[in-house]
């Protein structure tokens, strides 16, 4: 039935039902200051250290002569390292830019501000500042696993930040809700580098931390990044299979959790498996996307705040969201039965029915039937 939003009470859950806080109750003051004290760690290691070393090593002529210098080819060199970074950042910077466009949610100020990045004392090079500054000496040209070409172009952001009318420019000292999100992002792939970042992380990580940041106890809601961060790294260790394409036609692989849609389909509703099959309707056409986000780009962000309830909940970790894939089949058989390739592939990728309410009742329904 989902949970109540009342006093805070689903960021509670979400954090024991992702493995961050114990059972234990007494244990949890203790736990998340470590936590917290962990993440500021962090970030001082992996933004606020890399943006001194930048600055320093380009302070004066004789600092060219030390072992590490931009040129340096070492694979090793904090140099090297920090360029490498540079393209990654880019391209999380350009997904969490556009993070839920219909709300006006991430592009506001944050009422917590990162304190330890933001000094005015200091100046340190925020994640934005290095975006702005940084550009890609030649275009790069990247696939995403869907097919899709993205084009980066040499200078990310050529154009001024004020035209880009749709973001405006906060004063020093404040920071949007999507630069938290982008320094979580940016982390996380720091310390996985072997998956790093992929495209469609940024939809994951949305929902949490904007769960977190608008709980209604402001000692939590302080405290949302770090939360955040450590919800979404076990949430990651769940699903994480989903974006590495190498696994994708292994059995933890994004290919078998689309094929067990169909299977499961079959075993339900076989009239309407047949006629998917009949008109060569693939899984992958519609259910790689349902399935890696957690169904996040398909509905409304509370809708899918709705669903999370569920799907965190269940105690086989997301067998219950193949039975809302079911689900919302089966909610559209009449039309998928009627219509022809072009009309039901419009009806799976723009899927129409928002109430999730109905969609949970009926995943639940398959889940009895067994």
């Amino acid at each position: 039935t989902g949970i109540p939003f009342d006093g805070g009470l689903r960021c509670l859950c979400w954090k024991i039902l992702l493995n961050y806080l114990p059972l234990e109750k007494a244990l949890w003051s203790s736990l998340l200051k470590k936590q917290r004290d962990l993440y500021s760690q962090f970030l001082k290691e992996m933004i606020i250290q890399p943006g001194i070393a930048k600055a320093n090593l380009g302070v004066s002529r004789e600092d060219v002569t030390l072992e590490d210098h931009p040129l340096n080819p070492n694979p090793d060199s904090r140099w090297n390292t920090y360029f490498k970074d540079n393209e990654v950042l880019l391209q999380i910077d350009k997904d969490v830019r556009r993070l839920y466009p219909d709300m006006a949610f991430f592009q506001r100020p944050t009422d917590y501000p990162c304190l330890l990045i933001l000094d005015p004392q200091n100046e340190f090079e925020t994640l934005r500042k290095r975006v702005e500054q940084t550009t890609l000496k030649s275009q790069t040209v990247a696939r995403n696993r869907s097919g899709v070409t993205n084009v980066r172009p040499s200078s990310p952001l050529k154009t001024t930040p004020n035209s880009l009318n749709e973001y405006e420019v906060l004063p020093n000292g404040c920071e949007a809700h999507w630069e938290v999100v982008e320094r979580i992002l940016f982390i996380y792939a720091k310390l996985n580098p072997g998956i790093a970042y992929v495209q469609g992380m940024n939809e994951i990580v949305g929902p949490l931390y904007y769960t977190f940041a608008t709980d209604p106890n402001s000692e939590w809601k302080e405290h949302a990044e770090a939360d955040t961060f450590f919800c979404f790294t076990n949430l990651m260790a769940e699903i994480r299979d989903n974006f590495i394409k190498s696994l994708d036609d292994s059995q933890c692989g994004i290919t078998y959790k689309m094929e067990k849609v169909y299977s499961t389909l079959k075993e339900k509703d076989v009239e309407l498996y047949l006629k998917l099959q009949e008109q060569n309707i693939k899984p992958q056409f519609f259910a790689f996307r349902w399935l890696t986000l957690l169904l996040s780009q398909e509905f409304l962000l509370p809708d899918v705040i709705r669903i999370w309830d569920s799907l965190f909940a269940d105690d086989k970790r997301f067998d219950f969201l193949l039975l809302v894939c079911c689900a919302m089949l089966t909610l559209i058989r009449d039309q998928l039965l009627e219509g022809d390739f072009t009309l039901n592939m419009r009806l799976l990728q723009d899927y129409p029915i928002s109430d999730v309410h109905l969609i949970l009742k009926k995943a639940k329904e398959l889940q009895d039937s067994k």
